[in-house]
């Protein structure tokens, strides 16, 4: 971009252009509060105007679909509120105010209060789903908590009538515009909940501007609403109207016409239900009958089929039948019992005991002579082995070397010496010969091939 303190020359679009820049830098976001003038809404949608002051005026522009959304319908002289960011149409060099959002005047500071009021209540979990209750389901007795004389108890109560005209609903007049209706309010709400004779409570009002609805934005009310044991209902305004009421309500209902279908069911669909319940019933009953019908023949078949004298008669016959089998096998055990007696008999009498005695001593008789012959080989065959390794022992034993002149050398500790290293000049050593020990001390050590003799 040039630099105007430069000094050079710069056309008009780049002029413009960077003016467009200065301004949207400085000017990211404004609010403006003016009367409207020059309003024009062309077929683009987008929506014309000026914003003025008795010194001054600024152009506007509002852009579709932001203008469709419009709260409000912009009129000459309505004193508004314009939020929005400075800018410059390059083609015309025309500097203008491109709106984001446009309320009327005195409505922008309360719905300012009331989003900081709304975010603080959130903020403590005032409208958590978790804490709501739910409706019971069926009304008795309900408290409509409104103005006498308006609307939405007329509505409330036509409503109600037509779908179900059981309900008690007692009306409980309260203001519901004016600066002492929020402080009325929650005190009539607190009457109620305190009296402990209502299943549900309906806050009602009908239609109207933030100004209008603003009791139903009191921080106490919701507060009562939020700590009621007792279900609440919130119908505050027109489906688009949102209060603190119906965030802090167990159920919002977006016209009181709407809280009243909720609260209570259609007599209508009552009726069409009770009579499918009927008809329900009819037929299990029909069904129910039909079965024990067919219970009833089965058992009377079964009852013809197996008659007494019937069964008695083929309880005879099965008790002769056992008779006959418990006699047969009586008879075939008594003959196998004689059969083994025989048996036994015989045997006793083949096996008597003098003669199996006798046989025994026979036996012992001849086995005596074969017993000491084999007694005897086994002594001889143990004594030659016996003598064998007496001599295999004597020759490897040292007694037999020593006896030939030999001796033993032994250290103090009973080891045998069996190198000159295993000594050490001045050790005492033990040697043994054939009729004792000589006590020795060694007076010197001399290996094998020393040169030298030693003693």
């Amino acid at each position: 971009m040039n630099d105007p303190s430069s000094g050079e020359v710069l056309t008009p679009s780049q002029l413009n252009t960077l003016a467009r820049s200065l301004l949207e830098d400085a000017f990211p976001l404004v609010l403006v509060e003016g009367e409207l003038g020059n309003v024009a809404r062309p077929s683009s949608g987008h929506l014309y105007f000026t914003l003025k002051d008795p010194r001054a005026q600024v152009r506007c522009a509002m852009f579709r679909p932001r203008s469709q959304w419009l709260r409000f319908q912009p009129r000459e002289g309505l004193k508004v509120l314009a939020r929005g960011r400075l800018t410059l149409y390059e083609a015309r060099g025309d500097y203008q105010l491109v709106v984001d959002s446009l309320e009327e005047a005195g409505e922008g500071a309360l719905r300012r209060a009331f989003e900081e009021l709304k975010a603080r209540l959130q903020a403590e979990g005032l409208f958590d789903e978790a804490r709501k209750r739910p409706l019971p389901a069926w009304v008795r007795r309900l408290a409509v908590l409104t103005s006498p004389t308006g609307a939405a108890v007329r509505d409330v109560l036509s409503v109600l009538g037509r779908r179900f005209p059981l309900v008690e609903v007692e009306i409980v007049p309260v203001p519901v515009q004016g600066e002492t209706a929020a402080a009325q309010i929650t005190a009539m709400l607190r009457r109620t909940i305190a009296a402990g004779r209502h299943d549900a409570i309906l806050l009602a009002r009908g239609g109207g501007s933030l100004e209008d609805l603003w009791a139903f934005n009191d921080e106490a009310l919701a507060r009562a609403i939020a700590g009621s044991p007792v279900p609440v209902v919130s119908a505050i305004g027109h489906e688009t109207d949102f209060s603190l009421s119906d965030f802090a309500a167990d159920l919002r209902a977006p016209t009181p016409s709407a809280a009243a279908e909720l609260l209570v069911p259609s007599r209508i669909d009552l009726g069409q239900r009770l009579a499918g319940l009927q008809r329900r019933m009819a037929t299990l009953q029909a069904n129910h009958l039909r079965q024990l019908a067919q219970r009833a023949d089965r058992a009377a078949l079964r009852l013809n089929a197996q008659r007494p004298q019937a069964r008695l008669q083929a309880h005879r016959l099965r008790r002769d039948q056992a008779m006959q089998r418990l006699q047969a096998a009586m008879r075939q055990g008594l003959e196998a019992r004689a059969a083994r007696l025989r048996h036994a008999r015989a045997v006793l009498q083949a096996t008597r005991p003098q003669r199996r005695l006798q046989a025994l001593r026979q036996q012992l008789a001849d086995a005596r002579p074969r017993l000491q012959a084999a007694i005897a080989r086994h002594l001889q065959r143990d004594a030659l082995q016996l003598r064998g390794l007496a001599r295999s022992l004597e020759a490897v034993s040292p007694l037999a070397t020593i006896a030939r002149g030999y001796s033993i050398l032994q250290r103090d500790d009973g080891r045998v010496v069996r190198a000159t290293g295993d000594v050490s000049a001045g050790d005492a050593v033990a040697a043994r010969v054939a009729d004792g020990r000589l006590r020795l001390r060694v007076e010197a050590v001399e290996p094998r091939g020393s040169g030298s003799s030693g003693r």
